[in-house]
């Protein structure tokens, strides 16, 4: 087992290095700056997010499109991937993320924008989207679209199924002693229950859970930083300066230097709000939405949420608590950073994470299944679905640094074709979105003109 987990982890650093790195923050960049600072429309996004109502062709509300795409994005990557990140790359890694998450969020808006343009219906009358139509579709690269749905329909598997489950159990067992085989055999059937109905059913669900989720574990970590708030100063500070030299200010920690800070700080940011790895899109395309730009919108908030409000609080919280000099990983340094509340925090930390796991294997289970529609047929749905509750027990008894390291690797190849997508359509992300929201038509329903009538 150890020859094998040494095997991926080489295969992570050859898949994770500056050309990736480059390329995904590269692309964060350049849609920002070629769409003109989308992220300064993050309030009028908001604002149409939190509406229930229908709003055009769809299978769920926006807003249950969000909370499932929030539900799939906010999971371990906030809790224990945060720890992870600030373990292998210092302090300055919090930083990275966050930038990530800033600068993702104009890739999540494009994402999504493409995913509803090119999304079809189905024989079944269901909507069907996401990079693989994307690529079929709009750049005419069926087989890249084909790459990409197989990656997602065994990547998923990682990133939103095993490395969730193997989390939460860890996290009870270190917290009650509950054997690892019992936890996850209690989420198994818990995620059987929802996701053999569909997406309408997973999206009442996240509807609910997302919000209260969200709400609860954000007030435990003010409560956290308020408990030690003349301390904070000095750790926004630490963070900061760690990002660009790799070397913490307090507590003589010698981080492995700006490169690891960099690497750990975008790889779990891409974790954590997977914008660029074109999983979203995938449940963004069967909102209800008057227009592609609308929900693209919509889509861009989950960033925000995820990484930039959520995923900060987190590792502003462990840095703070000096626990990561102790040598700890994972969730046991979230673990004892909660630890200051006593009794309360650990029940905080506990139940943010079980909702955050939850939610996120409901979500993923979605863009996993879509994936495989799309290579297969509907034909292959149900045992997919039941293939999915099956990996959820597996998952809780693997090792820790295999899944992790499987997860990275997963995103990473799932995100090239996604970006090389994103690249190659920028004319139509600006046309759309002069169409729509420069040129003042954000209420406008002109669903599916035809790609060749687009314009730059």
């Amino acid at each position: 087992m150890t020859s094998v987990e040494q095997l991926l982890q080489s295969v992570s650093d050859v898949i994770w290095g500056y050309p990736l790195l480059i390329l995904l923050f590269g692309t964060h960049l350049y849609l920002t700056f070629r769409l003109r600072f989308i992220q300064r429309y993050i309030g009028t996004a908001i604002r149409i997010s939190l509406r229930r109502s229908s709003e055009g062709a769809g299978d769920v509300s926006q807003f249950g499109a969000l909370t499932t795409a929030l539900a799939a994005t906010i999971g371990t990557g906030n809790i224990v991937g945060v720890a992870t990140a600030v373990a292998a790359g210092g302090p300055g890694a919090v930083l990275w993320m966050w930038l990530t998450g800033v600068f993702g969020i104009a890739t999540k808006y494009s994402e999504a924008l493409l995913a509803v343009r090119y999304r079809i219906t189905t024989p079944s009358g269901m909507m069907a989207g996401g990079p693989m139509y994307v690529l079929e579709r709009g750049l005419k690269q069926k087989w890249l679209g084909v790459v990409f749905a197989i990656l997602t329909a065994v990547a998923a598997f990682g990133i939103g199924n095993m490395v969730q489950a193997n989390s939460i159990s860890s996290m009870v067992q270190h917290t009650f002693s509950i054997d690892p085989w019992i936890s996850g055999a209690v989420m198994t059937v818990l995620t059987a229950v929802v996701i053999i109905g569909g997406i309408k059913s997973i999206a009442r669900v996240c509807e609910a859970l997302v919000p209260f989720m969200a709400i609860f574990y954000v007030l435990g970590c003010l409560v956290l930083l308020g408990m030690h708030i003349q301390t904070v100063p000095d750790t926004l500070a630490l963070i900061f300066q760690s990002a660009f030299s790799g070397q913490a200010a307090l507590g003589g920690f010698l981080g492995a230097g700006m490169k690891e800070a960099i690497r750990y700080g975008i790889a779990r940011g891409l974790f954590s709000n997977e914008s660029g790895l074109g999983s979203a899109p995938i449940v963004a395309a069967a909102a209800q939405t008057k227009n592609p730009v609308r929900q693209a919108l919509v889509s861009s908030t989950g960033t925000f949420w995820d990484t930039v409000v959520v995923c900060a609080m987190t590792g502003i919280v462990i840095v703070n608590s000096g626990e990561w000099l102790n040598g700890l990983r994972g969730a046991e340094l979230t673990h004892a950073a909660f630890s200051d509340i006593p009794v309360v925090g650990p029940i905080v930390l506990t139940v943010g994470l079980l909702t955050f796991v939850f939610s996120t294997i409901l979500g993923w289970s979605y863009y996993g299944e879509k994936a495989a529609e799309y290579l297969f047929g509907p034909r292959i749905i149900k045992p997919y679905r039941w293939l999915w509750v099956v990996a959820v027990l597996v998952g809780s008894v693997l090792s820790l640094p295999m899944v992790w390291t499987f997860a990275d690797i997963a995103n990473g190849l799932m995100a090239v074709p996604n970006l090389i997508a994103l690249l190659a359509l920028s004319g139509i992300l600006i046309a759309e979105t002069r169409t729509y929201l420069w040129n003042g038509n954000l209420d406008a329903d002109m669903l599916f003109k035809d790609t060749k009538d687009i314009k730059e």
